[in-house]
């Protein structure tokens, strides 16, 4: 699509393919732009590699070095128990806990990587949809600076890289729909291979992919060539969707439904004012979400503006935006989708999948505070406003540690005695102590109940929400002069159904133990998912 050239425009440039004339700039506007995207990634690297193995690693991560522990076969059950969600991911981390091992800094590499990535991603994105330096730089810098990417790029989960795969598909398609002449082949090979990944990474990642479905009527003249790789983009997923099929969305059963409380804390994560049960709201909290909205609120009014006035100009021959069209399309088609799952009962969480959606708000504030003329130097004011909001919402995270197993397991070290049992509910919480127990041999004392897997069998186990049976029950209490319960993720009321089951089965459990032992003390650790450490002596 032919462009004006922004010399014979005296109208604010909207979203648009960029100039081909401000590709070929000299060797200065090469420099400035190489600066442009790579500031961001090494902020977002350096944010993500900061302290990275001084949390204590949570559940879920715990799940991640157990399942990629596995070899062969049971690699390959622990992936099917999963739905086949994170399968890539899996696959990767197992290759490097195989060649590295498995510390904590090696199991959350691959997050730190894919975050700075992002965020080299997202400037790209804007100097291809913008061509402006400066917005790609704001941009990328915004999206380093995100509590909720940073967090899961210190994190052995698949998140991070979920939204890098995400945003790199996005780029590609991007490059598809806006080159002129015919398609380039390494981008629609591009194209197709990362939406196949993202989406082996993480199901959510199918919400840009219906993102970019909805703009291509903008782009009949590649309707034929997009209908075709998501055609392959869909026979591709066939084996997830059997595995996913056959898993079903009991998986989820934790997931709370939408309500006002939900969906605040996902606008939150959204726009990166906080990350709640995580971190907990605090002043500064507050007055970045206000910043954030007042400053969102500015740049969408502006934006319609010029959009509305955009569109007058193409009416008499100016070119078309189709940038505007992707970005807005990425960032209110997945939450009209997640919001109608919601309501329609499917299971959704919001907080994590609204991950996906933090580049492109980075991409549009960028955008809308690139003002022209003297009101530039106001813009510039406010990107600083919200860089400097963002890190003291960042900064003092580094200090705190959600669900603190490593605390746990040391002090159940510490105070235990030979001949010890120790009994976990959910049994996911046996999977932290397994990884701990290289750090502290004390934890080996302990005689495991539930699971009763000796120490050096190293198992996922994910999900098991089980008590003993009354026989195996009046055996433990019989046989153990004393017992450590160690229960976290244990159900919660209000909740789902199924959470609080789990929770009225933990609580009647408490109670026989309580009333064969006679004394318990209990001592709780982290404060987003509490783990609950109550010792039965007699």
């Amino acid at each position: 699509m032919p462009l004006a050239s922004p010399a014979r425009s005296r109208h604010p440039r909207p979203l648009a393919e960029p100039d081909p004339s401000s590709r070929t700039a000299g060797s200065g506007g090469g420099i400035s732009l190489v600066l442009a995207i790579g500031l961001p990634v090494l902020l977002a690297a350096g944010l993500t590699a900061y302290r990275l193995s001084t949390r204590s690693l949570w559940l879920d991560e715990g799940a991640s070095i157990a399942i990629v522990s596995q070899h062969g076969a049971g690699l390959w059950r622990a992936i099917r128990h999963d739905g086949g969600n994170m399968l890539v991911y899996y696959l990767l981390l197992h290759v490097l806990v195989d060649w590295f091992g498995s510390a904590v800094a090696v199991v959350r590499a691959p997050s730190v990587v894919a975050d700075a990535v992002t965020a080299g991603l997202t400037a790209v994105l804007a100097w291809r949809l913008l061509a402006r330096r400066g917005v790609a730089l704001s941009a990328g810098l915004l999206c380093a600076l995100s509590l909720p990417l940073v967090f899961w790029g210190q994190d052995a989960r698949g998140y991070a890289l979920m939204v890098a795969l995400a945003t790199a598909a996005l780029l590609a398609f991007t490059a598809i729909v806006q080159a002129p002449g015919r398609a380039p082949r390494p981008a629609t090979i591009a194209y197709v291979v990362l939406s196949l990944l993202s989406m082996y990474v993480s199901f959510y990642a199918g919400l840009i992919l219906l993102a970019e479905l909805a703009v291509l009527p903008l782009f009949r003249h590649r309707a034929r060539l997009i209908g075709g790789c998501l055609v392959l983009v869909a026979v591709g997923c066939i084996p997830l969707s059997v595995l996913a099929l056959q898993r079903g969305s009991g998986q989820l059963f934790w997931v709370d439904p939408v309500t006002p409380a939900i969906a605040g804390r996902a606008g939150l994560v959204l726009i990166s004012s906080g990350l709640p049960p995580n971190f907990h709201i605090t002043a500064i909290t507050i007055a970045a979400c206000a910043v954030t909205i007042a400053l969102a609120l500015a740049v969408g009014v502006r934006l319609v503006v010029l959009h509305v006035r955009f569109r007058r100009l193409a009416w008499r021959g100016e070119p078309a935006s189709t940038g505007a069209w992707i970005a807005g399309s990425w960032l209110i088609v997945p939450i009209v989708v997640m919001l109608a799952a919601a309501v329609a009962g499917e299971p959704i969480e919001l907080a994590r999948s609204v991950i996906l959606l933090i580049p492109v708000v980075g991409l549009l504030l960028a955008w809308g505070l690139d003002l022209p003329g003297r009101a530039r130097f106001l813009g510039i004011g406010a990107i600083v406003l919200l860089l400097v909001m963002r890190a003291l919402v960042v900064a003092p995270t580094y200090r705190a540690t959600p669900e603190n197993w490593k605390a746990a397991a040391f002090q159940v070290a510490r105070a235990s005695r030979s001949g010890d049992c120790i009994l976990f509910y959910p049994q996911d919480g046996r999977m932290l102590f397994d990884y701990y127990r290289r750090e502290d041999p004390g934890i080996q004392r302990l005689t495991p109940v539930l699971p009763d897997a000796p120490w050096n069998v190293v198992r996922p186990y994910v999900e098991q929400y089980t008590v003993p049976s009354a026989a195996r029950l009046d055996q433990i209490e019989r046989s153990c002069p004393r017992l450590w319960v160690v229960a976290s993720h244990e159900g919660h009321r209000p909740g789902p159904q199924a959470s609080e089951r789990d929770l009225t089965r933990y609580h009647a459990l408490l109670a026989d133990l309580g009333h064969a032992f006679g004394h318990q003390q209990r001592r709780t650790f982290g404060y987003a998912a509490p783990i609950y450490v109550t010792n039965f002596t007699r």
